[in-house]
């Protein structure tokens, strides 16, 4: 039988607050790749083993603080800084775009080269925002972003919204606000997981469970392997383009339950730190992006497990209808390799994206994710509350 819903905030709307972990959907979360303070060695890391040289960036390498537990997060109120750009784009690509950037694919992802996003102003920062949520994923190369002191990327990111603390994740010492997607020299437990699945993916939007979940989103290379460990990106615009007028009509109105209590289970049965109680919340099945009013899926298979208002029988048939076409949608997916000083950046708002594990000879990946906090998602403008609960 079904939880019931319990609203956490009485002052809130029953969409607005959180609620007990729902029932579990059609597919289970998967713990893909996650290492644990039982597989770090910090001496691989700060000196080295075997053929693996000591890591890059040592000011990144991840702490496990046990001992912080933080509040629940409150509401805020957010305004995209996409909404206030130049579509023309000036202060990002003086003298044009085409001298810039080339497309990844037909409909999603670009790569850029030739300019340095740690230099670009207020303006070229709201336009950066407003490029991306329009191109969904864009690899800028040659960047020096990992190089900046980490305060300074951290004050680069919050230009685009709260900076979110992951409640599971590691972090870099006194910057919790940074999350860290690690695995390190020598370190080859990642194989133990395709003993029991056939492949890694596990396509997602980062901490959809939050009532106001992350936007323009930043990640980049510190080490990586020299061939493997890309990842995936899909289009939920694209995907709901897709489908047919009469599906897409069956889709308005309707809620999903996204829950993390299964990443907080996850991470107490490795050990790992849980620095927030975990949280469920309700979000739109379709959502509407502020700066392109573009309309997107907001589903995923990790984090996504009930609609509202149907039974499990129900739910799950249709969840599995719209998954299978974000597993299997090749066509509005692109793929993001690694190279050295490479800055990814995406809205998460209108993305889906999976990493891959692909590389067997213990290769440090050690990449950084800082997260800006959106609006909550809305479906039509009308329910647009600027981010607030």
């Amino acid at each position: 039988m079904a939880p019931s819903i319990e609203v956490l905030t009485p002052q809130a709307p029953p969409s607005h607050g959180p609620v007990q972990a729902p029932p579990t959907g059609p597919f289970d979360y998967k713990e893909v790749a996650i290492s644990s303070m039982k597989d770090y060695n910090p001496e691989n890391e700060t000196k080295g083993i075997g053929n693996f040289k000591a890591a890059s960036h040592p000011n990144y390498l991840p702490i496990w603080d046990t001992s912080v537990h933080l509040p629940p997060l409150e509401p805020f109120e957010h305004h995209d800084p996409g909404v206030n750009a130049d579509p023309k784009f000036p202060h990002l690509f003086p003298g044009g775009i085409d001298h810039f950037a080339e497309d990844l694919t037909g409909n999603i992802g670009a790569e850029v080269r030739g300019l340095q996003l740690s230099q670009l102003d207020d303006k070229g920062k709201d336009e950066l925002a407003l490029y991306v949520a329009q191109k969904k994923v864009v690899a800028f190369y040659d960047q020096d972003f990992a190089d900046l002191p980490i305060e300074k990327a951290k004050e680069f990111a919050s230009h685009f919204g709260r900076l979110h603390v992951h409640p599971t994740s590691p972090a870099p010492a006194g910057h919790p606000e940074v999350h860290l997607v690690h695995r390190g020299a020598a370190d080859k437990t990642a194989s133990q997981f395709l003993t029991e699945r056939t492949n890694s993916t596990a396509w997602h939007t980062d901490v959809s469970y939050e009532a106001q979940p992350p936007g323009t989103t930043f990640l980049y290379v510190l080490d990586g392997p020299t061939a493997g460990g890309d990842t995936l990106f899909s289009s939920m615009t694209e995907a709901y383009e897709r489908l047919s007028p009469k599906f897409r009509d069956l889709l308005k109105g309707l809620k999903a339950y996204h829950s993390g209590y299964e990443q907080a289970d996850g991470a107490r049965a490795r050990e790992s730190v849980v620095r927030r109680e975990p949280v469920a919340h309700e979000h739109p099945v379709v959502r509407t992006h502020p700066a392109t009013g573009q309309k997107a899926l907001y589903v995923n298979p990790q984090f996504t497990r009930k609609l509202v208002g149907f039974k499990k029988e129900e739910s799950d048939a249709l969840l599995k209808i719209l998954f299978d076409h974000i597993n299997f949608g090749q066509d509005f997916q692109c793929r993001v390799r690694w190279r050295p000083r490479t800055v990814v950046v995406w809205d998460n708002r209108v993305t889906a994206h999976s990493a891959t594990l692909d590389w067997k000879d213990g290769q440090r990946r050690h990449i950084a994710r800082i997260t800006p906090q959106a609006e909550r998602p809305y479906e039509g403008a009308e329910e647009n509350t600027n981010g607030t609960a």
